[in-house]
């Protein structure tokens, strides 16, 4: 207030300071999404870098001088960071990693060995930088001065913890989140997928214009169809091209699409009827998620309800009473 007062404005000065800042940042927040544009074109730019990385894979494997030297250099570019280094010194892999993490990591769109190696350096660093950072605002700085010593211990070992745990709780929500965008746009894809193969395109043609023009709704289900594509024409197994996209994906209605497409290309059973079934199961699904969230609204909206609409109820109905009586005495 002295500092405000010395510059010659009112004490409400403060308050609409506030208050615009306060408007700013909603809109603001509500702006973000459409200012920035997708990323559905540096998406397929990246899905476009992995599908010529699969051919020249490919390439060499028919190759076997060209695949040990690019085999090589890989594996040399990925031995030359810091944290690949730290992995490896300290048996990483082995202590903090399993089959179920590589299979998060590749829900949540992250593919190859780079992006495990960096999980794994977070998982064992991020503990100790929250520790320390703990440590330093605790007894440094002197926050909860006037708690117990054992306490602020505690609070420091609990910053650790978190930190330990950090890496896979931001995994999880991001595998989440692709898995829920793909889910919600498979019916569509499954029914484009359906009006191409009978018009007479080839598997991977449909594939190829099913990934354009699923893109609007999902750019996870678009760059997941490119890289089947890619897969399709350079793997010398179809199947596995398939067992790839379940694994990338992990929904079951993705397994069940592909081995649907598997027993159509082995036995030659008719694909047309098997899309239509399974595009119906996933509406169905989709529909099922959506009326699930609606029944679980009325229990999540008691204590918001309880905490900030009856406080203003009662003011509203005894405020005018309560100024009457005052206004009586």
């Amino acid at each position: 207030m002295n500092f405000l007062s010395g510059l010659g404005l009112p004490p409400s000065a403060l308050l609409v300071g506030f208050v615009c800042l306060s408007v700013f940042a909603t809109v603001l927040t509500f702006a973000m999404p459409l200012l920035v544009g997708g990323n559905l074109k540096s998406r397929m730019k990246v899905v476009a870098l992995e599908r010529e990385e699969m051919r020249a894979r490919e390439r060499a494997r028919l190759a076997q001088e060209k695949d040990r030297d690019r085999r090589g250099s890989a594996r040399q570019r990925d031995d030359d960071g810091f944290a690949s280094k730290f992995v490896t010194r300290f048996n990483l892999k082995k202590a903090l990693a399993d089959d179920k993490t590589a299979a998060t990591l590749l829900h949540a769109g992250y593919r190859g060995q780079r992006p495990l190696t960096l999980f794994l350096f977070a998982r064992a660093t991020l503990p100790v930088v929250g520790f320390v950072l703990a440590f330093f605002y605790i007894f440094g700085i002197g926050v909860m001065a006037e708690s117990a010593g054992s306490m602020r211990l505690m609070v420091c070992l609990g910053a650790a913890a978190f930190g330990f745990y950090l890496p896979n709780i931001v995994i999880a929500n991001k595998a989440k989140k692709r898995r829920m965008s793909i889910t919600r746009a498979w019916p569509e894809a499954l029914d484009l997928l359906l009006i191409c193969v009978e018009s007479g395109l080839s598997i991977e043609a449909a594939f190829r214009r099913v990934s354009e023009e699923i893109g609007v709704q999902s750019v996870e289900l678009a760059e997941e169809l490119v890289l089947l594509c890619a897969e399709l024409a350079y793997l010398s197994d179809r199947r596995a091209a398939y067992e790839n996209l379940t694994a990338r994906i992990g929904t079951d209605h993705v397994r069940s699409a592909t081995t649907a497409l598997v027993q159509a290309e082995r036995y030659g059973t008719p694909l047309g009827q098997a899309l239509r079934v399974l595009a119906q199961e996933g509406r169905d699904a989709r529909m099922n998620i959506a009326e699930k969230k609606a029944a679980s609204l009325p229990p999540k909206l008691t204590v918001p309800m309880i905490v900030f609409f009856l406080p203003v109820l009662f003011v509203v109905i005894l405020g005018p009473a309560a100024i009457q009586v005052m206004s009586a005495k």
